[in-house]
């Protein structure tokens, strides 16, 4: 998509919309409206993509969890090795004495990420799974 050429298109909405708008891109410091709508465009298909489970997707999966719970630590580490061909890497963090932080990157086929944060969610010890997944366009 880079290096296309640009489409001039016009969009009536009403003023009162328009006007919030503009104040949103303002607090934001998105330079014009073509960029914000442009910005929002791209979040619309990459967002439907996600849905959708299809292409490619980049992102991070943060956990955390209590590791005391029984084979909590075996059963992550397990189901890591086997995603290795969408997890990029991990960062871990002790949260407390019984919490753990993990920060899981992830690039590749929406299907398969999605599987594994499915599993991921079936860990009894997980108190949080907060996915942040983005296509690139």
């Amino acid at each position: 998509m880079a290096g296309d050429v640009l489409v001039r298109f016009g969009v009536a909405v009403p003023e009162g919309l328009l006007r919030d708008f503009d104040r949103q891109i303002e607090r934001k410091g998105v330079p014009n409206r073509s960029e914000a709508i442009r910005q929002l465009i791209r979040d619309s298909i990459s967002d439907t993509r996600w849905t959708e489970g299809k292409g490619t997707v980049y992102g991070s999966v943060t956990i955390s969890y209590n590791h005391h719970t029984r084979e909590a630590c075996s059963t992550l580490t397990d189901i890591q090795h086997d995603f290795g061909d969408v997890i990029i890497c991990t960062s871990h963090v002790h949260a407390d004495h019984d919490h753990c932080v993990e920060v899981i990157m992830v690039k590749g086929q929406a299907s398969r990420v999605k599987a594994l944060i499915e599993e991921l969610s079936g860990v009894r010890a997980i108190n949080n799974l907060s996915p942040v997944i983005a296509s690139i366009l």
